[in-house]
């Protein structure tokens, strides 16, 4: 729903990171730098709120001035840059995922599972972090998991599961996923090229962000924040004034309140500029 009342400034700042924060070569552009400086001197906290786990956000944090807080994984991870630490998480059983795996290979036959896990810091070494089955497929060009049998990838909570089938869009693997699923886990995606992404349930980037302001103390009564995909809808929805991005999926787009200009354009920073 439109807030249309809202003329700012921001006191919290939300960004998607991929599509979003960064451009198509991972930058951060110089402008979007530039005014997250801006603002966080101002006294608004910006906060990262990414698919990403936390081992893959320092390449973002490196580009920019200041050590955020990050809400990780669509939501199920809140994490503090500065201490290297999980604050929080929400996990999906061990059972849950035996069951959810069955779904998978039932309305996605061919596909491949994997989990994301979660310690006490980014680089937690007792708890190896993605773990995935030999018929699971990275989707990402920097793949780190570690590939064990399937007893094994469902043996332990994770706070999520990754379903993978290149030859199908992400868009009929979520549709297939959630007419079975129930009130098991959560479906979203985040890149429409055969991955979606199941956690427990009332996950969201949303979630994620109302616990970090609980723990935090954070104001949320002028918030805003950036998106691009359906993983980003319920944040956008949540916030005083979302704003996805202009190449984004047509689900973010319709779940805003306004347009943003394109990642590549630095779309963050020229929205921030009303501002600071």
């Amino acid at each position: 729903m439109p807030h249309p009342e809202f003329t700012g400034p921001p006191t919290l700042i939300a960004s998607d990171v991929d599509g979003t924060l960064i451009d198509d070569n991972n930058v951060v552009p110089e402008l979007v730098r530039t005014m997250i400086n801006k603002a966080t001197s101002a006294g608004a906290t910006f906060v990262i709120a990414t698919g990403r786990p936390p081992r893959w956000i320092a390449e973002i944090t490196d580009q920019i001035d200041i050590e955020p807080y990050a809400v990780c994984a669509n939501g199920a991870i809140v994490y503090d840059v500065a201490t290297d630490r999980i604050l929080h998480s929400e996990t999906l059983r061990a059972p849950v995922l035996e069951k959810l795996a069955e779904f998978a290979y039932q309305q996605i036959p061919g596909c491949g599972l994997a989990v994301e896990r979660v310690g006490k810091s980014a680089h937690d070494a007792a708890t190896p972090p993605f773990v995935a089955t030999s018929g699971y497929k990275h989707a990402w060009l920097n793949p780190d998991h570690i590939e064990m049998s399937e007893a094994d990838v469902l043996s332990q909570d994770a706070v999520k599961m990754l379903v993978r089938r290149p030859e199908m869009t992400s868009d009929e693997m979520a549709r297939r996923m959630a007419a079975v699923v129930g009130d098991l886990a959560d479906v979203t995606y985040s890149t429409d090229n055969g991955l979606i992404e199941l956690a427990a349930p009332g996950v969201s980037k949303a979630s994620g962000l109302q616990v970090l302001a609980r723990l935090r103390d954070l104001p949320v009564d002028a918030s805003i924040a950036f998106g691009d995909m359906p993983n980003d809808i319920e944040m956008l929805r949540w916030v005083t004034r979302g704003f996805a991005m202009a190449d984004g999926h047509q689900a973010a787009i319709d779940a805003a309140d306004e347009i943003a200009p394109d990642n590549n354009a630095g779309g963050v920073g020229q929205v921030l500029t009303r501002w600071f």
